[in-house]
Protein backbone atom coordinates (compact mmCIF):
# COMPACT_ATOMS: atom_id res chain seq x y z
CA UNK A 1 0.00 0.00 0.00
CA UNK A 2 2.95 2.35 0.95
CA UNK A 3 4.12 1.98 -3.23
CA UNK A 4 0.70 2.76 -4.11
CA UNK A 5 0.43 5.83 -2.09
CA UNK A 6 3.88 7.01 -3.43
CA UNK A 7 2.89 6.23 -6.82
CA UNK A 8 -0.49 7.68 -6.54
CA UNK A 9 1.32 11.10 -5.04
CA UNK A 10 4.13 11.16 -7.43
CA UNK A 11 1.97 11.17 -10.26
CA UNK A 12 -0.81 13.57 -9.26
CA UNK A 13 1.70 15.77 -8.84
CA UNK A 14 4.28 15.58 -11.22
CA UNK A 15 3.02 13.57 -14.30
CA UNK A 16 3.41 15.94 -16.90
CA UNK A 17 5.58 14.69 -19.78
CA UNK A 18 8.63 16.83 -20.64
CA UNK A 19 7.33 17.17 -24.47
CA UNK A 20 3.86 18.61 -22.86
CA UNK A 21 5.41 21.23 -20.67
CA UNK A 22 7.21 22.35 -23.38
CA UNK A 23 3.72 23.41 -25.24
CA UNK A 24 4.24 20.26 -27.59
CA UNK A 25 1.05 18.75 -28.99
CA UNK A 26 2.76 15.20 -29.05
CA UNK A 27 1.54 12.72 -32.33
CA UNK A 28 3.04 10.71 -34.37
CA UNK A 29 3.36 13.14 -36.84
CA UNK A 30 6.23 14.86 -38.55
CA UNK A 31 6.44 18.03 -36.91
CA UNK A 32 5.80 17.24 -33.56
CA UNK A 33 8.37 14.69 -33.49
CA UNK A 34 10.85 16.99 -34.74
CA UNK A 35 10.11 19.14 -31.89
CA UNK A 36 10.30 16.43 -29.88
CA UNK A 37 13.87 15.70 -31.30
CA UNK A 38 15.22 19.56 -30.65
CA UNK A 39 13.56 19.33 -26.59
CA UNK A 40 15.61 15.82 -25.91
CA UNK A 41 18.65 17.58 -27.72
CA UNK A 42 18.17 20.37 -25.43
CA UNK A 43 17.78 18.62 -22.23
CA UNK A 44 20.58 16.09 -22.71
CA UNK A 45 22.93 19.01 -22.21
CA UNK A 46 24.32 19.61 -18.51
CA UNK A 47 22.05 22.46 -18.13
CA UNK A 48 18.33 22.84 -15.81
CA UNK A 49 15.82 20.90 -17.09
CA UNK A 50 13.24 24.40 -16.58
CA UNK A 51 15.73 26.15 -18.79
CA UNK A 52 15.78 23.42 -22.00
CA UNK A 53 12.00 23.69 -21.83
CA UNK A 54 12.00 27.16 -21.50
CA UNK A 55 14.25 27.30 -24.41
CA UNK A 56 12.33 24.94 -26.81
CA UNK A 57 9.34 26.87 -26.05
CA UNK A 58 11.13 30.00 -27.15
CA UNK A 59 12.45 28.23 -30.52
CA UNK A 60 8.81 27.18 -31.37
CA UNK A 61 7.60 30.45 -30.42
CA UNK A 62 9.35 32.30 -33.19
CA UNK A 63 8.69 29.37 -35.73
CA UNK A 64 11.28 27.14 -35.73
CA UNK A 65 8.67 24.48 -35.21
CA UNK A 66 9.63 21.83 -38.45
CA UNK A 67 13.39 21.09 -39.56
CA UNK A 68 13.03 23.46 -42.63
CA UNK A 69 11.88 26.68 -40.66
CA UNK A 70 15.02 25.73 -38.03
CA UNK A 71 16.83 25.79 -41.33
CA UNK A 72 15.23 28.86 -42.48
CA UNK A 73 16.16 31.11 -39.38
CA UNK A 74 19.48 32.49 -39.12
CA UNK A 75 22.05 31.20 -36.63
CA UNK A 76 21.45 34.99 -34.48
CA UNK A 77 17.76 33.89 -34.92
CA UNK A 78 18.50 30.46 -33.11
CA UNK A 79 21.16 32.32 -30.25
CA UNK A 80 18.29 34.92 -29.67
CA UNK A 81 15.97 32.36 -28.93
CA UNK A 82 18.19 29.99 -26.68
CA UNK A 83 19.40 33.03 -25.20
CA UNK A 84 15.45 34.24 -24.28
CA UNK A 85 15.04 30.34 -22.87
CA UNK A 86 17.96 31.01 -20.55
CA UNK A 87 19.62 28.51 -22.54
CA UNK A 88 23.38 30.96 -22.80
CA UNK A 89 25.63 28.17 -21.41
CA UNK A 90 25.75 26.93 -24.61
CA UNK A 91 23.43 29.12 -27.08
CA UNK A 92 25.89 29.32 -29.64
CA UNK A 93 27.03 25.49 -29.88
CA UNK A 94 23.54 24.43 -30.05
CA UNK A 95 22.48 27.04 -32.55
CA UNK A 96 25.06 25.45 -35.01
CA UNK A 97 23.72 22.48 -33.77
CA UNK A 98 20.05 22.62 -34.04
CA UNK A 99 20.85 23.58 -38.18
CA UNK A 100 23.20 21.03 -38.94
CA UNK A 101 20.22 18.49 -37.41
CA UNK A 102 18.05 20.35 -39.58
CA UNK A 103 19.62 19.78 -42.32
CA UNK A 104 21.09 15.85 -41.41
CA UNK A 105 17.12 14.79 -40.70
CA UNK A 106 15.82 16.40 -44.08
CA UNK A 107 18.65 14.71 -45.96
CA UNK A 108 18.62 11.23 -44.26
CA UNK A 109 14.83 10.92 -43.55
CA UNK A 110 12.74 13.98 -45.96
CA UNK A 111 12.53 15.58 -42.16
CA UNK A 112 10.23 12.63 -40.97
CA UNK A 113 11.45 10.59 -37.96
CA UNK A 114 8.91 7.63 -39.19
CA UNK A 115 11.41 7.05 -41.27
CA UNK A 116 13.81 6.21 -38.43
CA UNK A 117 10.86 4.25 -36.71
CA UNK A 118 9.93 2.06 -39.36
CA UNK A 119 13.92 1.39 -39.89
CA UNK A 120 13.99 0.20 -36.18
CA UNK A 121 10.99 -1.78 -36.31
CA UNK A 122 11.13 -2.19 -32.42
CA UNK A 123 14.62 -2.88 -31.95
CA UNK A 124 15.55 -0.13 -29.43
CA UNK A 125 19.45 -0.20 -29.94
CA UNK A 126 18.60 0.75 -33.71
CA UNK A 127 16.23 3.52 -32.42
CA UNK A 128 18.77 4.94 -30.31
CA UNK A 129 21.80 4.92 -32.92
CA UNK A 130 19.70 6.39 -35.60
CA UNK A 131 18.82 9.32 -33.00
CA UNK A 132 22.43 9.83 -31.57
CA UNK A 133 23.24 10.81 -35.08
CA UNK A 134 21.49 13.78 -34.45
CA UNK A 135 24.46 16.69 -33.84
CA UNK A 136 24.73 17.18 -30.06
CA UNK A 137 22.33 13.99 -29.51
CA UNK A 138 24.29 11.45 -27.21
CA UNK A 139 22.82 8.70 -25.21
CA UNK A 140 21.20 10.53 -22.65
CA UNK A 141 19.14 12.76 -25.40
CA UNK A 142 18.38 9.18 -27.27
CA UNK A 143 16.97 8.12 -24.04
CA UNK A 144 14.87 10.99 -23.36
CA UNK A 145 13.35 10.96 -26.68
CA UNK A 146 12.56 7.11 -26.32
CA UNK A 147 11.05 8.21 -22.80
CA UNK A 148 8.62 10.82 -24.38
CA UNK A 149 7.85 9.37 -27.88
CA UNK A 150 6.42 6.23 -26.44
CA UNK A 151 3.14 8.06 -25.95
CA UNK A 152 2.82 7.41 -29.44
CA UNK A 153 4.98 4.68 -30.17
CA UNK A 154 3.72 1.66 -28.21
CA UNK A 155 6.63 -0.46 -29.49
CA UNK A 156 9.01 1.50 -27.47
CA UNK A 157 7.09 0.89 -23.89
CA UNK A 158 7.55 0.58 -20.87
CA UNK A 159 10.76 2.27 -21.56
CA UNK A 160 12.31 3.83 -18.51
CA UNK A 161 15.87 4.45 -18.27
CA UNK A 162 18.57 4.56 -15.76
CA UNK A 163 17.37 8.36 -14.55
CA UNK A 164 13.77 7.25 -14.37
CA UNK A 165 14.82 4.19 -12.41
CA UNK A 166 16.98 6.24 -10.05
CA UNK A 167 14.17 8.11 -9.17
CA UNK A 168 12.29 5.20 -8.15
CA UNK A 169 14.88 3.57 -5.96
CA UNK A 170 15.29 7.50 -4.76
CA UNK A 171 11.39 7.06 -3.78
CA UNK A 172 11.92 3.10 -2.34
CA UNK A 173 9.52 2.50 -5.55
CA UNK A 174 10.17 -1.03 -7.38
CA UNK A 175 13.41 -1.19 -9.35
CA UNK A 176 11.80 -3.58 -12.43
CA UNK A 177 10.18 -1.74 -15.05
CA UNK A 178 7.11 -3.97 -15.72
CA UNK A 179 6.67 -3.71 -11.75
CA UNK A 180 6.94 0.41 -12.02
CA UNK A 181 4.30 0.13 -14.75
CA UNK A 182 1.74 -2.27 -13.55
CA UNK A 183 1.74 0.03 -10.26
CA UNK A 184 1.49 2.94 -12.23
CA UNK A 185 -1.83 1.56 -14.45
CA UNK A 186 -3.33 0.92 -10.92
CA UNK A 187 -3.80 4.85 -10.36
CA UNK A 188 -3.23 6.35 -13.36
CA UNK A 189 -4.16 5.62 -16.84
CA UNK A 190 -1.81 7.92 -18.96
CA UNK A 191 1.29 5.64 -19.72
CA UNK A 192 4.61 5.62 -18.90
CA UNK A 193 5.62 8.46 -20.42
CA UNK A 194 4.06 10.22 -18.05
CA UNK A 195 5.44 7.71 -15.71
CA UNK A 196 8.92 7.87 -16.73
CA UNK A 197 8.89 12.14 -16.82
CA UNK A 198 7.49 11.43 -12.96
CA UNK A 199 10.62 9.82 -11.99
CA UNK A 200 12.99 11.96 -13.66
CA UNK A 201 11.56 14.75 -11.73
CA UNK A 202 11.92 12.48 -9.10
CA UNK A 203 15.78 11.78 -9.51
CA UNK A 204 16.44 15.32 -10.56
CA UNK A 205 14.65 17.00 -7.38
CA UNK A 206 15.15 16.08 -3.48
CA UNK A 207 12.38 17.88 -2.19
CA UNK A 208 9.99 15.57 -4.71
CA UNK A 209 11.31 12.84 -2.56
CA UNK A 210 11.13 14.23 0.44
CA UNK A 211 7.46 15.30 0.21
CA UNK A 212 6.82 12.01 -1.21
CA UNK A 213 8.45 10.17 2.20
CA UNK A 214 6.02 13.00 4.03
CA UNK A 215 2.39 11.28 1.85
CA UNK A 216 4.33 7.87 3.56
CA UNK A 217 4.80 8.76 6.68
Amino acid sequence: MTARRTMEFLLSRYGTTYAAEAGIQLRNTPQSLYQLLVLSDLLSARIRASAAVAAARALFAHGMRSPERMIGSTWQQRVDALGEGGYQRYDERTATQLGDGAQLLLVEYGGDLRRLRKEADGDLDILRAGLRRTPGMGPAGADIFVREVQAVWPETAPFLDAKALQGAEKLGLPASPAELARLAEQVDDRGPAVLAAALVRAALDKHIVEEAAGVRA
